[in-house]
């Protein structure tokens, strides 16, 4: 039995669902604010919770100006690593403040005021970072759309959000291509019902487009404009939106606020993380999703530590060493990825002969979220790092975990498929369809006592009955996540995938995930997806998609025979899981997570839109045969 009722941990823990106003009132003190707040907790529209009402702040003084006062002018705040070009650069906290107050000026310039939003697409470059942190410095609010995405998924974004300025690039770095964003930008344009009054252009010398009628040159808006000092906001006041990935019809902007947005990622770095300011940082994912957003800008940033932007891939640029190579070079203390890479690495090598040939000696932890960690790769991570893999467990709309391990608050034993216990702040439940508490072991519903703790969205973007509908009146009282799971006797926390993921074999609900968790251990699997498909006898049957670790061999018939065992053995013949097969690769979003609605879709036959967040769409025309035979 493990031991959690003592310790910095539970005393936390407690005091966050018994005194919020008391625990949150003095995290809030970690931040600077321009008045403080008098009100934590504004319970007054609920179920529209609201943190710091009465505070006002600005989230870019936090992140730049406060560290350059207390002296940390000349430490690097943001490291540029790109593994495509092979080059790299460096911009300490005094250059930071330089470029972000002027590109303030320069969306100052260009009519950006506060209140006003700002869409972002922009590649992995340190231009993406000082465009997000210019539009706080004005009070303005940003929308970062992944770059490369479609024009029809931008011109969605546009019309929901109504920016006054988009700020782009010339085009995007792929290993083996590149990536023009301006024809996408000008179609989303004109495809959109609301148009900019102004795109600013960030030029690369991979590849220089003509501007048009709309556009200023990054460089040339830049040398025009005066720096801009940081205006005040409401606590309350949203600094960005964020749009769901994969949405149809209009997207659902997630809204982030400034006050409790700052206090809790502030905590976090500590805390969760056990980074603090002076420390090296690297979180290896992109600016357009959320933890591009909270673990490579802002946190880091409020934290005074220093951010890696990496631009590249964890195989083929150049090998499979190249995480490691990074983490040397800079000394990074702390680094957070998908599973999705470290599964990606694994299949190249297996042995983990590039870490042993890599100083690791100041890698303290690795980080993993986005995506159920299977507890192969965990065991795979844990052997060749010989540093602790901390699964983490959050989504776009808390923007920050709802659990983990806390190695700076007090770390815990790890387990295996687990990212450990609820972070303070968050009561996680387990419901039944009926929204009655299950008991421990049991599978069910994950929901999250209102109200949310700071950090988390408020509402979505002009729709708080939207925001109402979707989450907050499944099981009343508590935020509907979407995901399954249980809670174990030691109150940990076990993440099994979305609701939606769930089969119902002859009458018997089977989580795909725990099916996957088993497939995953065979010694030959890299990685794997697990989806239902019709069955006019048990209704749906599991079908197994698995990819082998490079160099591996094996008849395909043996290698269901011992599978299909595996899972006879851990889950039971209930499962009733025959199919077993072989492929090259799995459809993927660009962030990493396997997609698995369209993968059933297609398995049922039904006309499947490819989405615009695909990694390689090839991959789904071998896949198609496969899924449908």
């Amino acid at each position: 039995m493990i031991d959690t009722s003592m310790g910095n941990y539970q005393v936390a823990f407690q005091r966050s669902m018994s005194d919020p106003n008391g625990f949150w009132g003095e995290i809030a003190e970690l931040v600077t604010w321009e008045k403080k707040p008098t009100i934590i907790l504004d319970d007054s529209k609920a179920p529209l919770y609201r943190w710091f009402s009465d505070g006002e702040l600005n989230t870019c003084y936090n992140m730049l100006d406060r560290h350059v006062i207390a002296g940390r002018a000349d430490q690097p705040a943001v490291i540029h690593e790109s593994a495509i070009t092979g080059k790299s650069s460096m911009l300490t906290y005094a250059q930071m403040l330089e470029k972000v107050a002027k590109f303030a000026g320069v969306l100052r310039m260009s009519g950006v005021v506060k209140g006003d939003r700002v869409v972002i697409y922009m590649p992995m470059v340190p231009e993406a970072l000082i465009a997000m942190l210019a539009c706080a410095r004005l009070g303005a609010v940003h929308s970062v759309v992944f770059g490369g995405f479609a024009p029809a998924e931008l011109a969605a974004r546009i019309d929901d959000a109504k920016p006054k300025v988009i700020v782009s690039a010339s085009c995007g770095l792929e290993p083996n291509r590149i990536i023009e964003y301006k024809p996408m930008l000008d179609e989303s344009i004109r495809l959109a019902t609301h148009k900019p009054d102004r795109c600013i252009i960030l030029q690369r010398e991979q590849h220089v487009v003509e501007l048009g009628e709309l556009d200023i040159d990054w460089n040339t808006a830049m040398s025009m404009a005066e720096p801009t000092e940081c205006v005040t906001v409401k606590a309350t006041d949203p600094l960005y939106i964020l749009y769901t990935s994969g949405t149809t019809g209009k997207p659902k902007g997630i809204v982030r606020d400034n006050g409790g947005h700052a206090v809790a990622l502030t905590w976090s770095m500590k805390n969760v993380y056990n980074i603090e300011a002076g420390d090296v940082w690297w979180s290896a994912s992109d600016v357009g999703w959320v933890v591009g957003h909270s673990y490579i800008v802002y946190a880091p940033l409020l934290a005074g530590a220093t951010t890696i932007v990496f631009e590249g891939k964890p195989v083929g640029t150049p090998d499979a060493g190249t995480f490691w190579r990074v983490i040397e070079k800079y000394g990074v203390n702390g680094m957070f990825t998908a599973p999705t890479a470290i599964r990606a690495i694994r299949k190249e090598d297996s042995n983990g002969e590039f870490i042993k040939s890599a100083d690791l000696s100041k890698f303290e932890t690795l980080f993993l979220a986005g995506e159920r960690l299977d507890p192969d790769t965990y065991e795979w991570a844990t052997e060749h790092l010989g540093v602790p893999v901390v699964d983490n467990w959050w989504q776009t709309e808390t923007g920050w975990p709802i659990a983990s391990n806390l190695r700076g608050l007090e770390p815990m034993p790890i387990k295996a498929g687990s990212p450990t216990v609820a972070i303070p702040g968050y009561e996680i439940k387990v419901l039944d369809e009926t929204g009655k508490p299950v008991p421990p072991g049991t599978e069910g519903n994950i929901a999250i006592s209102l109200p949310l703790p700071p950090g988390t969205l408020p509402t979505l973007w002009g729709d708080d009955q939207r925001y109402i509908d979707s989450y907050l009146t499944v099981f009343p009282g508590n935020y509907a996540t979407g995901d399954g799971g249980f809670i174990d006797a030691d109150g940990y926390v076990h993440i099994l995938g979305r609701t939606d993921d769930v089969i119902n074999v002859a009458g018997h609900r089977l989580s795909t995930g725990s099916l996957e968790s088993v497939v995953a251990t065979h010694s030959l699997v890299a990685e794997c997806a697990v989806i239902g498909v019709a069955d006019e006898i048990k209704g749906q049957v599991p079908k197994a998609f698995v990819v082998l670790k490079s160099g591996s061999e094996i008849d395909p018939e043996v290698l269901q025979a011992e599978i299909v065992a595996l899972v006879r053995r851990d889950v039971g013949p209930v499962a009733a899981l025959r199919d077993v097969v072989i492929v090259p690769g799995l459809p993927k979003t660009r962030s990493g997570k396997v997609l698995r609605k369209t993968m059933r879709g297609i398995a049922d036959g039904k006309n499947v839109d490819v989405p615009s967040t695909i990694e390689d769409a090839s991959i789904l025309d071998i896949l198609r045969p496969l899924l449908r035979g």
